[in-house]
């Protein structure tokens, strides 16, 4: 199906870009090496809006860059280092694997791991492992790209992770400005800061100062251009996601079981019918013309198949008569 009209912020991106600036075009000109920590600037923007010392933020080329950064510091620091991960999670980051309940990854659970099992060097996600982090001597990595996209239920805060040496905070520009940018940055524990700039020296060195000069000034000319960009994004994916689980729900009753996410771009429902074959169906899907991702491509332990029958189904890119018109061809791939 076509991809919607609407996307990111390509009308601020475009007026940041063409207006002139002294410090602007001397960026653009400046075509030589950066600094591996990443633009002054957008670090000093991008502190304050952490709560943390611009020191400790270094810019990198999104936030796969700046998980693969940092998993490659666990394994200098120990060659034999075993990574916990959310199960399901994002492919890539597949050691050692962590049931999830409904809020997240389940602490209990990998607390009883950490007192009877293997000794981990980090873990991957929640606000809750801060106190296991600290306690069991491991690095928390908070992967954390949708937290400006929250349209429902309550926001946490990230103090907890920057304010802990135990934490390693990723974000990234992607799910707010684009993911053409490939640009994010880490906030790291002090003593973290100058062994990561160190790696990424032996690289890819920085990230393109052009890049972060466009970013900074749709940054910094308007102080409030981020929040309204966000608010409009949020608006917006809050709208899709209720029409697409609406949908499903009149379209296909009892067939599914639906948690509403509370932000972020894709819903993750899982079918309640132990007959239907997932990988039947995306077939057939996608010969109606609809494809999504099977839960099984997110798991982290191939043995379990909890994932296995979930469908991610992203609704970020499309109008309301589009996912009205996905749901319709589901009813037919079912």
């Amino acid at each position: 199906m076509p991809a919607a009209s609407e996307g990111p912020p390509a009308e601020a991106v475009g007026k940041a870009s063409a207006r002139p600036g002294q410090a602007f075009d001397a960026a653009i000109e400046n075509l030589r090496y950066a600094s591996a920590h990443g633009s002054a600037a957008l670090r000093d923007w991008t502190a304050r809006r952490e709560g943390a010392d611009p020191s400790r933020i270094v810019v990198t080329n999104g936030g796969m860059h700046g998980l693969a950064l940092t998993v490659l510091i666990m394994t200098v620091v120990d060659d034999d280092a075993i990574v916990a991960v959310d199960d399901p999670v994002i492919p890539g980051f597949q050691s050692l694997p962590v049931s999830v309940v409904a809020d997240g990854l389940d602490v209990e659970h990998l607390g009883r791991r950490l007192a009877t099992g293997p000794r981990i060097a980090a873990a991957y996600k929640r606000q809750a492992l801060v106190e296991l982090a600290e306690r069991y001597g491991f690095y928390l990595i908070v992967d954390n790209p949708y937290r400006e996209l929250r349209f429902a239920g309550q926001d946490q805060g990230v103090a907890a992770f920057n304010q802990s040496d135990g934490a390693i905070h990723v974000n990234s520009f992607t799910k707010t400005l684009g993911p053409g940018w490939r640009v994010g940055w880490l906030v790291l524990p002090d003593h973290l800061v100058d062994p990561v700039t160190r790696l990424r020296n032996r690289l890819d060195v920085h990230t393109s100062s052009v890049t972060q000069a466009v970013i900074e000034r749709l940054l910094t000319d308007d102080d409030g251009c981020f929040d309204r960009i966000v608010s409009a994004a949020t608006a917006l994916y809050r709208e899709r996601a209720g029409v697409l689980i609406d949908a499903l729900r009149e379209q296909l009753p009892g067939a599914l079981d639906i948690v509403a996410p509370e932000g972020g771009l894709f819903l993750w429902p899982r079918l309640t019918d132990d007959t239907v074959d997932p990988m039947a169906l995306l077939r057939r899907a996608t010969a109606h013309g609809v494809i999504y991702q099977p839960g099984e491509f997110f798991a982290a332990d191939p043995r379990q198949r909890s994932s296995a029958r979930h469908l991610r189904l992203s609704y970020s890119d499309r109008t309301p008569e589009e996912l009205r018109e996905v749901v319709r061809r589901l009813v037919l791939a079912l």
